[in-house]
Formats: C-alpha cells, sequence, structure tokens
C-alpha cells in the first residue's frame, strides 16, 4: 500500500501541466487531470460512436450523485446538479421562504455572487446585513451574533474566502444558527475537494459548489445540497424533472402540481452529463488520495510558503494561524509589477483585491514552493536595482 507521499506524487503524474509551468492558481479553476480528460473523451466517443447511450450516461449520473453525497456525508436524494455555484446560492436564496422585514446575514466583502443573490431580494422587501470581517480574521458564531434577531432567517457565507484563504469557523456558525432556527447557507466553491465537509455535524442547510477547482472538473457543472426536511424550501422554477408524479404521456396536470420531497425539485431538466462522467473521475483521484490528507499536504505547502515570506519580507494578507488557512494566500505585492512578472516567469497566479493570489491543490509540492520563493527573490532583486538605477 502507498503512503500518503506516494498517494501525492501519483497524483501529480496526472497533471502533465506540472511540466510547463508552475502551476498555483488552483483558486480560479485546476488543469486537466489525465483521467479526467480520459472520462471525458469516452462520453465524446460514445456519443459520436454510439448516437449517445443516454440510458447509460444517466445511470453513471445516479451514481456520481452517490459519490457527490459521500463528500458530504450526505444522501443522495439530498443531492442536485447545477450549472454552477451562484445558480445554486440563486436557487437557495428564492427556495428560503422570507417575507418582507425578514432579514439575511452575509460577510461584508465575501464573493459578490452570494451577495447579489441575497440582494435582489430587496425589491421584496428583505434586509440585507452585512458583519464586518478583517481579512486576517476568521469567522465565528460571534461574528454574526450581534447582527441576528428575531427577524434573522438567513446566515450565508463562504466556507473558504477567495480573496484570503480563511477558513471559517462552520461549526460554530451552525450550532449558532441551529440553536436559533436559523436556515445556514455555504458557498463551498473554494474548500470542496480540499477540505473535509460534514453537512450533518455542521448544521448546513444548502450548500453550493462549482466542480472546477477542488473537485477537477471543467466550467458547467455544480452540486446543491439541501438536507432533507426542508420541504418549505421551494423552487422558483418548475420542470418535469421537478415534479412528484412526472406525466408519462408528456402533457402536463394542471391539477398535480406536487413537486419532489428531494433535493431533485430544484434540477430543471437535463444535466451536464459529460462533466458529471469526468466528476466520477475526479472524485477517483480525489479519493485516491483522501481529502484529509489533501488538506494536510496544501497545509504543509502552506507553512513552506509562510516561512521563506518572512524570509524574503513579503507580508500575508490573510491568517498566518493553521487551521485558519488551507490552500489560498494572497502575497501583499503590487498587482500591476507582479502579475506580468510572473506570467513572464511561466507562474500561473491571479491577481486578488489584496494582492497576488497562491493557491495550491493536492499536484504542488513543497519543490514548488521553494521554486516560487526564487522567483519572488529575483523579482525583489529586480525591483530593487529598477528602483536604485531609477534613483540614479
Amino acid at each position: 500500500m502507498m503512503n500518503a507521499t506516494e498517494k501525492l506524487a501519483a497524483a501529480r503524474a496526472q497533471f502533465p501541466v506540472t511540466k510547463r509551468l508552475l502551476y498555483l492558481d488552483s483558486a480560479h479553476q485546476t488543469p486537466l487531470s489525465t483521467n479526467v480528460r480520459a472520462a471525458i473523451e469516452e462520453f465524446l466517443s460514445e456519443g459520436h460512436e454510439m448516437g449517445g447511450p443516454k440510458p447509460v450516461w444517466l445511470r453513471r449520473a445516479e451514481e456520481t450523485r452517490e459519490r457527490v453525497a459521500r463528500f458530504f456525508n450526505a444522501a443522495p436524494n439530498e443531492i442536485a446538479f447545477t450549472k454552477n455555484t451562484s445558480e445554486g446560492l440563486n436557487i437557495a436564496a428564492n427556495a428560503v421562504p422570507l417575507e418582507a422585514g425578514d432579514n439575511v446575514v452575509l460577510i461584508e466583502g465575501d464573493h459578490p455572487n452570494n451577495a447579489y443573490a441575497w440582494l435582489n431580494l430587496k425589491r421584496k422587501g428583505v434586509e440585507i446585513r452585512f458583519a464586518t470581517l478583517k481579512d486576517d480574521e476568521i469567522a465565528t458564531a460571534e461574528t454574526f451574533r450581534p447582527y441576528i434577531d428575531e427577524r434573522t432567517k438567513v446566515v450565508t457565507l463562504s466556507h473558504v474566502t477567495f480573496h484570503a484563504g480563511q477558513v471559517h469557523d462552520l461549526a460554530s456558525i451552525g450550532k449558532l444558527c441551529k440553536d436559533r432556527g436559523i436556515y445556514l447557507v455555504v458557498d463551498a466553491m473554494q474548500s470542496v475537494g480540499v477540505v473535509p465537509l460534514d453537512v450533518k455535524a455542521l448544521n448546513i442547510s444548502v450548500l453550493a459548489a462549482g466542480t472546477h477547482k477542488g473537485l477537477l472538473v471543467p466550467q458547467g457543472l455544480g452540486v446543491l445540497y439541501v438536507a432533507d426536511g426542508l420541504d418549505e424550501l421551494q423552487p422558483a422554477y418548475l420542470a418535469m424533472s421537478s415534479m412528484a408524479n412526472p406525466p408519462a404521456d408528456y402533457i402536463a396536470r394542471p391539477e398535480d402540481m406536487v413537486v419532489r420531497k428531494d433535493a431533485g425539485r430544484f434540477e430543471f431538466g437535463n444535466v451536464n452529463l459529460p462533466d458529471l462522467q469526468a466528476l466520477s473521475a475526479a472524485i477517483d483521484l480525489i479519493n485516491s488520495v483522501g481529502v484529509s490528507d489533501i488538506q494536510k499536504h496544501v497545509s504543509a505547502l502552506g507553512d513552506r510558503l509562510i516561512a521563506h515570506l518572512d524570509e524574503l519580507g513579503v507580508q500575508l494578507v490573510g491568517p498566518r494561524e493553521r487551521g485558519q488557512r488551507s490552500h489560498i494566500y494572497v502575497l501583499a505585492l503590487p498587482v500591476d509589477k507582479w502579475a506580468d512578472y510572473f506570467a513572464r516567469n511561466q507562474v500561473r497566479v491571479s491577481p486578488e483585491r489584496g494582492g497576488i493570489r497562491i493557491s495550491f491543490a493536492m499536484f504542488n509540492t513543497l519543490e514548488d514552493i521553494d521554486q516560487l520563493a526564487k522567483v519572488i527573490r529575483k523579482g525583489l532583486n529586480e525591483e530593487s536595482l529598477a528602483a536604485t538605477v531609477q534613483a540614479d
């Protein structure tokens, strides 16, 4: 049996991009692995050569639903497939029974697509409140408590933030929401596949995530968890697939508008079958290492990065403490100078509001971090040299 180091090395071999680039941008999107590409190619071949064995594809989609459910400690009937995180969050915002005068609490500066999903409800008289939080702080129950009153119906936040890498304390927030009868809606885009998630233990009501980051699948597929028993959450849109009794003759029955009890009531017709086949292959790859070991690995990479940054005198925007950070690190380097510099040196990163965002995946190594430090040191020397020349 392989140890964790060997498993990570085998996973890295699945990503040929690592031979061409120093890829440190998985919070934007992950590159295709060889096995995910093979799954997509298999789907295309079946459609090309056999006209599309749709019953087979649908069976595989249900198998993938079961595998996704296990990722979250959920039941398959609590999982629906969407287009992306934003669609899932909008489904949640329009499903929760909110009335004029009710309020929703978010974190100021969290991902805008979550904010817009709820801000859109202001036209219905719903109040949107923003809790404040610094980039080096994590959200806990105490972050939200001052903003909650008897008309608070929803607390919503990202599990891991895209802009500073905080890993928020969902356990305390979930307990607060459960105690107060508040729905907890979580954006897990940056955590799924990297940080273990137990929706039951965390008392999550609704969770939305896309698959093109930690789940290793191209854009166009999302997953939505809706806790069983929340029958009052009703879909804003209906399709035949949403109905409890879909008509076998494909003729709508106005007298029977009962929707499904499970999360399938939020699915609208055909799902993204090629990406679902790819997701099954991606889960195989993720499980070959294990999410807990992936989290330990990227945290260790972060330890190495922070040590280098301290040596280089480069400030970290987000939290430094283990447990409060995971795989996303924002370096306080001016984007206008450093984004182009990294691109010229074959280092894939993203500009972020606080500087340059570095993000890890299971295929990154300690040697990658050492190489990044060399690139940063070279850039700092060039910057100093340029400043000296300019001063002369």
